[in-house]
């Protein structure tokens, strides 16, 4: 019975003068997100509202669902909605409205009516009385209630009259591409991919890049990453995933460097890459899914040993968050289970039995010299064979 949403926002708008560049970045993430979607949709802007109009029959449980993953949506109202042809037309519509949406209903209710052309004949609260009368009249078993009513009926007066009561909430956050692009560090893990959805929420494109180490971690492990990054790209859009041949680095540093400082300086090295690669591609940052104490290469002397190697900000959203916390995340947005699978990555192939938790950074930089004959020519050949992943 649908034929429209009403799409709301939240942080947008507040943003002042510069609200309309949100507001178009908003719609443009929309129309992306519905290509996908069986139907065509007119979606338009006008006075702070954002409209997403169905062009004759569409599959509403898939249009949601698409909308549900777009940054920036606060919630998804849909409506149905009537030419101005009268007043009794719209109390015809606004009573099939409730028999259609509530089967049960011994409920309460109160009209909110939005007078947005004040040409109307009705003031809003004349609207709101006589179209709850002509509710009671039809359903007697309905009382009106406007403090806490159970049905919120809201009526919104423009060219045309659109009617709506229930509101999906969507994932809130600002429309990506609004706050540049960083590249994501994208493990198997549960955490990687959390922190890329984190920080797309706040309007940044997502590039990534991924540290595959065959043959000791398997294709398997490379189509799970694949996989985590198509899940965060419902969110985000298209991720370019870069694949980063690391065999080679690793077994070097595992030859030149002692084991208890594997895990610290094969994370620099990667922070070494991952920052080419994001130079190269016009992103801003860098972004881990790292936590204060989670494991021995979080502790704040390990973040700061790490940190040491870029010149580039690192933005790590979980930096504060418990473990449960960042699985309930991941959770809600799908990537868990896949993320849980038993495919090792590369971190986990050479990890010391006791690894340094408190890394001596002059310590650290001296035993890199051990590396310095070949180190150079490996990281540029990881480079060179870069994998480009166009995830989506």
């Amino acid at each position: 019975m649908f034929t429209a949403f009403l799409i709301k926002y939240a942080e947008i708008g507040v943003k002042g003068k510069n609200r309309y560049l949100f507001e178009d970045a908003l719609v443009h993430q929309i129309k992306f997100a519905l290509k996908k979607c069986e139907g065509e949709f007119d979606i338009h802007k006008t006075q702070g509202r954002i409209y997403v109009e169905a062009q004759g029959s569409f599959d509403y449980d898939e249009t949601v669902e698409h909308l549900r993953h777009v940054f920036g949506i606060s919630g998804i109202c849909p409506m149905v909605y009537v030419e101005d042809e009268g007043f009794e037309k719209l109390c015809d519509t606004i009573v099939k409205y409730i028999g259609d949406v509530y089967p049960d209903r011994n409920k309460t209710f109160k009209v909110n009516t939005r007078r947005a052309r004040k040409n109307y004949p009705k003031e809003s609260m004349e609207v709101n009385a006589d179209l709850g009368e002509a509710i009671l009249n039809v359903y007697p078993e309905m009382s009106v209630d406007v403090r806490e009513p159970e049905i919120m009926l809201n009526v919104e007066i423009r060219e045309k009259i659109y009617i709506y009561s229930v509101v999906i909430p969507g994932p809130g956050g600002m429309p990506v591409g609004t706050g540049g692009k960083a590249m994501l560090l994208l493990s198997g893990g549960i955490d990687s991919p959390v922190a890329g959805y984190m920080i797309a929420k706040r309007g940044v494109k997502i590039d990534a890049v991924y540290f595959h180490a065959p043959p000791y971690t398997s294709e398997r492990a490379k189509q799970k990453v694949v996989d985590l990054a198509r899940i965060v790209s419902r969110y985000t859009g298209p991720i370019y995933l870069h694949v980063i041949n690391f065999t080679d680095i690793q077994l070097y540093i595992y030859e030149k460097c002692p084991h208890e400082e594997l895990t610290i300086i094969m994370r620099r090295y990667m922070m070494r890459i991952a920052e080419h690669i994001a130079q190269d591609t016009g992103c801003l940052g860098l972004i881990t899914g790292e936590s204060i104490g989670q494991v021995a290469s979080q502790t704040m002397n390990s973040l700061a040993a790490t940190n040491e190697v870029c010149k580039m900000p690192v933005y790590r959203p979980l930096i504060g968050f418990d473990k449960q916390e960042i699985v309930e995340v991941a959770h809600r947005i799908d990537t868990y289970e896949t993320s849980i699978l038993p495919y090792e990555d590369c971190c986990t192939i050479f990890v010391a039995k006791h690894p340094v938790t408190k890394p001596n950074l002059n310590v650290i930089r001296r035993h890199e010299h051990n590396l310095d004959e070949k180190i150079e020519e490996l990281v540029k050949t990881a480079v060179e064979t870069d994998e480009l992943i166009i995830v989506e």
